[in-house]
């Protein structure tokens, strides 16, 4: 998890610990909205992925009342002080380190799997 902290902080010029809840929240994210198998693949291949997605899921605000999707991706992240350039780079990042992970067929089942999410790749 440090790597993929690192290198997300570093891309996207944001802090460590932004970077550490960003990428529970998409993860959390993909979880919820892309195909299962496919994105536990990737979670189990990032050591410290449960607990981030555990740690991102207990926040509260806007994005909890937005409900789910794309949408409320997009708030939780804007609600961390990400504008939509540094989504779109931590999205890149994050799609990135997964085909590392798990290779470029699964990261693009995973993006192809969950909608709305082919925009960030």
């Amino acid at each position: 998890m440090d790597e993929l902290i690192g290198q997300l902080a570093a891309k996207a010029g944001i802090d460590n610990a932004v970077a550490e809840k960003t990428i529970g929240i998409i993860l959390g994210f993909l979880r919820n909205e892309g195909p299962s198998d496919k994105v536990q693949a990737l979670i189990d291949k990032i050591p410290g992925a449960e607990a981030a997605i555990a740690a991102s899921s207990k926040s509260s605000g806007l994005g909890r009342l937005m409900g789910g999707g794309l949408m409320a991706l997009g708030t939780k992240l804007m609600g961390l002080g990400l504008g939509m350039g540094d989504i779109q780079k931590v999205a890149r990042e994050l799609f990135r380190f997964g085909r590392d992970k798990i290779g470029a067929d699964q990261m693009g089942e995973i993006i192809k799997g969950t909608p709305g999410l082919s925009q960030f790749a």
